[in-house]
C-alpha cells in the first residue's frame, strides 16, 4: 500500500497508480515557466496528477487539465483534483493524447502550456506488469505522437516542458524542429556533482530564440541537497 505523499499545499494518493511519484515530475512541475501567465495548462499523462497539482499551486490558469490513459490513473488524478483547494481549476480526462488533441484540434481550442512527464524506456525493457509497462514505456504514446499532438493544440505564444532521459534529447529536439518547436531552454540534471547527467528538462515553442542551457545538480550527498534544488523545489516539498 502506497501512503500519500504530503506536499506544503496539497496531499497526492498514490495507491492506485502503477507509476508513484518521482523527482522527474516534481523537477518538472517546479522548472516549468509559468510567468507568461498561460490561461489553459494542459498535462499530457497525468498519472497521479502531481504536475496539473503544482501547476495550479504556482499560477492563476482557469483552465488545468490532465488527460490518462490508464482508468486506475486517471481514477487517482480525479481524486487527488477532488481534494485540492483547486478542484474547480483542475480537470481530467481518460483517453489516448492522440484522440485527445485531435478533438481539441477540430474544436479549434489550444493551450498556453503543455507539460509532459512521457513515458519513456522502450520495449527491450517492459516487465511483467501491465499498468507499470503502459506508464514507463513508449509503446503507449511514442515521442512522435505526443510531439505530433502538443504542435496541433499548443498556442502561436504557447510553451512545451518535458522531461525525459538524458541520452533521447537529441533524438526528441529533431523531432521537435520537424514540428516546428524549437528548443529555448534546457536543464541538464545530474544526482550528484560526479554523477553523470540522466535528465533532460526542456522547454519549446514555436518562436526560435537564443537557447538558453542549465546544469542542475541534486545532492551533494544522500539528503544533503544544493541549494539549487532546495531553492527550485522549496514550495512542494515539506522538509526544504
Amino acid at each position: 500500500m502506497s501512503k500519500p505523499f504530503q506536499f506544503k499545499e496539497f496531499t497526492v494518493n498514490q495507491d492506485k497508480t502503477a507509476m508513484k511519484i518521482g523527482t522527474d515530475a516534481v523537477l518538472l512541475g517546479a522548472w516549468c515557466a509559468v510567468d507568461t501567465y498561460p490561461d489553459a495548462v494542459l498535462d499530457v499523462g497525468s498519472g497521479t496528477g502531481i504536475i496539473a497539482l503544482m501547476a495550479a499551486q504556482r499560477c492563476d490558469a482557469m483552465t488545468i487539465d490532465a488527460v490518462e490513459i490508464d482508468e486506475n490513473a486517471y481514477e487517482q488524478t480525479v481524486e487527488n483534483f477532488e481534494q485540492s483547494d483547486w478542484g474547480d481549476r483542475l480537470y481530467c480526462y481518460n483517453a489516448s493524447f492522440q484522440e485527445f488533441a485531435e478533438e481539441i484540434a477540430e474544436e479549434e481550442e489550444t493551450y498556453d502550456l503543455i507539460i509532459s512527464n512521457p513515458p519513456f524506456y522502450t520495449d527491450e525493457f517492459e516487465t511483467e506488469n501491465e499498468a507499470r509497462n503502459k506508464a514507463r514505456f513508449t509503446s503507449s504514446l511514442s515521442f512522435e505522437a505526443l510531439i505530433s499532438g502538443v504542435s496541433k493544440i499548443l498556442s502561436k505564444s504557447g510553451t512545451f516542458a518535458v522531461v525525459i532521459p538524458k541520452k533521447e534529447e537529441e533524438n526528441f529536439t529533431a523531432l521537435a524542429l520537424e514540428n516546428n518547436l524549437f528548443l529555448n531552454k534546457v536543464c541538464r540534471v545530474k544526482g550528484t556533482e560526479t554523477s553523470e547527467i540522466k535528465r533532460s528538462l526542456l522547454e519549446f515553442s514555436f518562436e526560435e530564440s537564443t537557447l538558453i542551457e542549465e546544469e542542475l545538480i541534486i545532492e551533494i550527498s544522500r539528503h544533503n541537497y544544493t541549494k539549487e534544488y532546495i531553492a527550485l523545489t522549496k514550495d512542494f516539498y515539506l522538509k526544504m
